[in-house]
């Protein structure tokens, strides 16, 4: 790897890992989702990198994708199981990290220390020409061997310059992995434990989109969201709340429902566990070397 795009990778990894932790001591009763991942993403831009997907916080029986809309009122609330999901980018490289944080009690503790023991239990097992049968394998073991299920319809991912998901898939299950890892590879491991039935579906909207097309708009605030959005956001996703920079907060919903109406973003589903099912995620990104691997983000608890 390119010395100069590696430094990028470990900058960017060190911001999400910090950011993280940052966001884990903010999550409390009664605290505000929507100020919570305002003050995560203005730590990632004051330390030098940029957001690279908006700030994920998740609760209890969702996985993934949602982050707070403009104005969200919703708060933590004593017993949520959340999931801080931050990714940070620095030039187009990305760090891609997750913790699980239970607000005010303890009742999840170990199915929260199955899904880090697992990223662990993976971790150990990279390095160049790894089979990533092994890595879903180790995820898989470690999970059930605790009670749980592994999410087997989410994966982890390989990362590459202004792409999240890159291609290269790593499973969660030991029969969805093929192929094997090469040194200079980044992937993002991501184990989901569950106490349901191990796979998610597709729920509402979670206020994260990504760029399509340039489409026709007829409305001035649509069109300039779309501008705004083909200026500074057409290669990675983002919240409509940052679409304030460019249009008043009170039009941004509206501005949203056309974008998506003509085919201009799409909107990721917020992505809930089929039985209704608690879920706790961790994550951390590395570096593939010769030999095993280099953790770019905090490592896992």
């Amino acid at each position: 790897m390119d010395p100069e795009v590696r430094a990028k990778y470990l900058k960017a990894g060190a911001i999400a890992g910090a950011a993280r932790e940052y966001g884990r001591t903010l999550i409390k009763e009664g605290a505000s989702v929507l100020e919570v991942a305002e003050a995560v993403e203005a730590f990632v831009e004051k330390e030098g990198g940029k957001p690279a997907f908006p700030v994920n916080l998740s609760f209890n029986t969702d996985a993934a994708h949602y982050s707070p809309r403009v104005n969200d009122d919703l708060v933590f609330k004593h017993g949520d199981l959340v999931k801080l999901d931050v990714g940070v980018h620095v030039d187009g490289y990305i760090g891609d990290n997750a913790v699980t944080v239970e607000v005010g009690t303890d009742t999840h503790r170990e199915l929260r220390e199955a899904a880090t023991a697992a990223l662990r239990a993976a971790i150990k097992v990279v390095r160049d020409g790894a089979a990533i049968r092994d890595l879903g394998a180790a995820i898989e073991h470690e999970i059930r061997s605790r009670g749980f299920q592994p999410v087997a319809n989410l994966t982890g991912h390989s990362v590459d310059h202004y792409h999240q998901h890159a291609g290269l898939t790593i499973p969660n299950i030991a029969a969805m992995g093929h192929g094997s890892l090469k040194a200079g590879q980044v992937i993002a491991i991501e184990p989901f434990a569950t106490t349901g039935a191990g796979r998610i579906k597709d729920s509402g909207g979670g206020h994260i989109y990504h760029y399509r097309n340039n489409r026709p708009q007829r409305t001035p605030d649509a069109k300039a969201a779309l501008k705004y959005i083909q200026e500074h956001h057409s290669e990675l996703p983002f919240s409509e709340r940052w679409l304030t920079k460019a249009i008043p907060a009170s039009k941004v919903a509206f501005a949203m429902r056309m974008l998506e109406q003509t085919g201009a973003v799409s909107q990721y589903a917020i992505l809930r566990e089929i039985q209704n099912g608690m879920v706790a995620q961790a994550e951390n990104t590395v570096i593939v070397t010769e030999t095993g691997c280099e953790i770019t983000t905090l490592p896992a608890l």
